[in-house]
């Protein structure tokens, strides 16, 4: 079954342009100065989470620890203990706020 549209036509709607926007035949981009500054405003939650971030930046990296990662992945004998994994997750997530349920 076929869908007839009709009132419209198949030629592209023209651009109106502004005398000042074109020279020479070429249109020019028009950009407008504002004296507008963006800013963020940080949660507290997100504050705490860049400090943390922000510190753990300063502490010196194990080399020989990162090496022998790097060493074991290579190697295949690098083993995921899924214990101690949860367990870092549940530590982190109890860092964080707690939202009460509605």
């Amino acid at each position: 079954m076929a869908i007839e549209i009709t009132g419209r036509t198949n030629s592209p709607t023209p651009i109106k342009t502004s005398p000042k926007a074109e020279v020479d035949g070429e249109r020019k981009v028009v950009a407008k100065n504002t004296e507008e500054a963006d800013s963020v405003a940080l949660t507290s939650t997100a504050q705490e989470i860049k400090k943390t971030f922000g510190s753990s930046s300063a502490s010196p990296v194990d080399i020989d620890r990162v090496n022998s990662v790097k060493k074991a992945l290579a190697d295949g004998s690098y083993q995921i203990n899924a214990e101690n994994v949860a367990q870092k997750m549940i530590q982190f997530e109890q860092l964080m706020p707690q939202k009460n349920s509605p």
